[in-house]
């Protein structure tokens, strides 16, 4: 007597289709908690509003004084 495969059984057809979706959808939940992260601390924020000069608003490079603070002539 010969056995028959069940109808039921999965012959890898569309296993293909489940790797990728598990990988899509682990990088989606990876990409949401670290934006959930990223907002609850954002790293050199205060750094950041310490870098603009105080009177005109630019960002200062360097340890210089900004060009509005120059001395034209």
């Amino acid at each position: 007597m010969r056995s028959t495969p069940s109808r039921n059984v999965r012959t890898g057809h569309g296993s293909g289709f489940d790797m990728i979706f598990k990988i899509i959808t682990g990088f989606l939940v990876f990409l949401v908690v670290l934006a959930l992260f990223g907002r609850f601390r954002f790293p050199g924020q205060d750094r950041l509003a310490n870098a603009t000069c105080p009177k005109c608003g630019r960002y200062r490079i360097g340890k210089g004084p900004c060009p509005c603070e120059k001395k034209k002539g």
